[in-house]
C-alpha cells in the first residue's frame, strides 16, 4: 500500500490553467484537489513557490534492454526519467533481440515490472516477415506497433511495399513510424564515403539524411494511412516540408494521423555540430536553421501534437569513433522539461502549452488510461518543479548509464524537486526511493 501524500500550496499547471491548490494522494491516486485540504498524511510536501505538473509521458525512448545494456538499461534510464519529471515512457523494439514476437515483448514487460521506477509500456516491433505475430498484439496493454521505414537495428527495416500495405491494412491499433527513405540515405552515404572518406564529419549528417529522405518516407506513410484509415503516429518530425502533411483543424482526439516533435530538433540546429559533433548525431538528423525555426510554430498551431525525446544513449567510446562508425542517438530523457522551460523563459511558449504537449497530448494520442492530467480519481503521476532554479549539468547529476549529456557543463533553468509515480514518492531532492516500482500502462483502445 502506497503512503498517503499531501502537497500544500502548489501552483497546479493543468488543462490550460494555473491554479493554487493542495493535492491529497491516497492508494496511488489523487483523492482530492482543493484550495485548502486539512488532512493528515504520511508524507507532506511544501509546494510554496513551486509548480506541480502532471507526470510527463515520453512516447519514444530507447532504453536498450535486453541485449545492449552496456549503453543503458531498464533500471538506470527510468531513474533518469523520474529525475527529470518523466513518470511514464513508451520504449522501442530495436533491442537485441528485436522485439518481433509476443514472447519477446512479454519478456520486456517482465523486466520492466522488476526494474523500472517509472511507469512503462513497450512497442511491438514489425519486420518484413512477422505480420501475423504483430496482429496478436493486445491494444489494451501495449502502446502500439513500431515500423522502422528507414535504417534500423537487426531485422527491423520494413522496406517491402507489400508488407507495408499489409500492416497498414490489417493492424487495428496505433502504428508509430520512423520515416526516412532508405534508398536516399544509402545513395547519399555511399557518395559521401567515396568523396570524403575519413575526412567526413557529423556536420554532413543532415545532408546525408536529408529533408527529401524524410519527406519521401513520411508522405508514403500518410498515403498508406489515408488509404486504409490506419491510426498513424509519425515520430520525430525534423523538417519544414513534412509539416504540411498534418492537420490542425480538428481536435487531437479526432485525428487519425498524428505527429511528434523531439526536443533536440527544437533546441539544436546544424550549427551545433561544430561544437558537439557526433554527440548530437541522431536519426533523423538535426537539420539547418531554416527547418528548425518552423518547428515551434507548428507545435503551437497543433500541426505537431506531442513533445518527446527519442532518448537513445550510446557510450562515450562509441560516440568518439569516426563519423561513419559513430552510432546515431542522444540521451535526453532527464532534461526534456528543461529544454522546454528554456523556451518558456524566452517567452516562446507558456507553461500550460508545455504541459499540454508533454502530458495531456500523449495521453490523448495513445488513449492512456487515467494518466496525463491532475484530476481526482486519476493515478497520481506528478512532478513538482521550481521553474526558476538555475543549476549546472555535470557528471555528478547525470543519471544516464552512459554518463554524458549534450547539456553537460551548461546551466539549465528549472529544477525538479519531487516526482510522484503512481502515488509513490519516487524522487525527492536528489534522492530516489525504489521500494515500489512503476506500473504497466493500460489503454482504452
Amino acid at each position: 500500500m502506497s503512503k498517503s501524500i499531501l502537497i500544500k500550496e502548489v501552483q497546479v499547471v493543468n488543462e490550460g490553467k494555473i491554479t493554487p491548490s493542495d493535492i491529497y494522494i491516497k492508494n496511488g491516486r489523487i483523492e482530492k484537489i482543493a484550495s485548502n485540504i486539512d488532512k493528515k498524511a504520511d508524507i507532506e510536501i511544501a509546494g510554496e513557490g513551486r509548480h506541480c505538473i502532471p507526470g510527463i509521458i515520453d512516447d519514444q525512448v530507447h532504453f536498450r534492454e535486453p541485449g545492449l545494456t552496456h549503453k543503458s538499461d531498464l533500471y538506470t534510464e527510468p531513474r533518469a526519467a523520474v529525475a527529470g519529471g518523466v513518470t511514464s515512457f513508451m520504449e522501442m523494439p530495436n533491442t537485441k533481440p528485436n522485439t518481433l514476437t509476443q514472447e519477446l515483448l512479454e519478456d520486456k514487460y517482465q523486466i520492466g515490472a522488476r526494474k523500472s521506477l517509472a511507469n512503462y509500456s513497450f512497442f511491438m516491433g514489425a519486420s518484413n516477415d512477422n505480420v501475423e505475430e504483430v496482429l496478436k498484439t493486445n491494444p489494451k496493454n501495449v502502446c502500439g506497433v513500431k515500423i522502422f521505414m528507414g535504417s534500423s537495428t537487426g531485422n527491423m527495416l520494413v522496406d517491402n511495399r507489400e508488407t507495408l500495405d499489409n500492416l497498414f491494412k490489417k493492424v487495428p491499433m496505433l502504428i508509430a513510424t520512423h520515416c526516412e527513405d532508405e534508398g536516399t540515405i544509402r545513395a547519399n552515404n555511399a557518395a559521401f564515403k567515396e568523396k570524403y572518406g575519413e575526412k567526413a564529419t557529423a556536420a554532413m549528417h543532415p545532408i546525408i539524411r536529408n529533408v527529401e529522405g524524410c519527406y519521401l518516407s513520411s508522405s508514403m506513410a500518410v498515403e498508406l494511412a489515408k488509404k486504409y484509415n490506419t491510426r498513424l503516429h509519425i515520430l520525430h518530425i525534423s523538417t519544414a516540408k513534412e509539416l504540411d502533411l498534418f492537420r490542425n483543424d480538428i481536435p487531437l482526439a479526432e485525428k487519425r494521423i498524428t505527429s511528434e516533435l523531439c526536443v533536440h530538433h527544437l533546441h539544436f540546429n546544424s550549427k551545433s555540430y561544430e561544437q558537439l559533433g557526433n554527440l548530437i548525431k541522431c536519426n533523423p538528423a538535426i537539420k539547418d536553421r531554416s527547418n528548425q525555426k518552423e518547428l515551434l510554430p507548428a507545435l503551437l498551431d497543433n500541426r505537431l501534437d506531442i513533445i518527446a525525446t527519442d532518448h537513445a544513449p550510446h557510450t562515450w567510446e562509441e560516440k568518439s569513433q569516426h563519423y561513419f562508425k559513430a552510432p546515431g542517438g542522444v540521451p535526453l530523457v532527464q532534461h526534456s522539461l528543461n529544454v522546454m522551460l528554456g523556451f518558456y523563459h524566452k517567452g516562446k511558449i507558456s507553461l500550460e502549452r508545455i504541459v499540454e504537449k508533454m502530458c495531456h497530448a500523449p495521453a490523448i494520442c495513445f488513449k492512456v488510461e487515467e494518466r496525463g492530467y491532475v484530476r481526482e480519481g486519476y493515478w497520481a503521476d506528478l512532478a513538482i518543479v521550481d521553474i526558476n532554479k538555475k543549476w549546472k549539468v555535470s557528471k555528478k547529476n547525470i543519471h544516464y548509464k552512459c554518463g554524458w549529456s549534450p547539456f553537460e557543463n551548461k546551466f539549465l533553468k528549472g529544477k525538479i524537486h519531487q516526482t510522484i509515480v503512481s502515488g509513490h514518492l519516487a524522487y525527492d531532492k536528489g534522492q530516489f526511493f525504489e521500494d515500489k516500482k512503476g506500473e504497466r500502462l493500460t489503454f482504452t483502445n
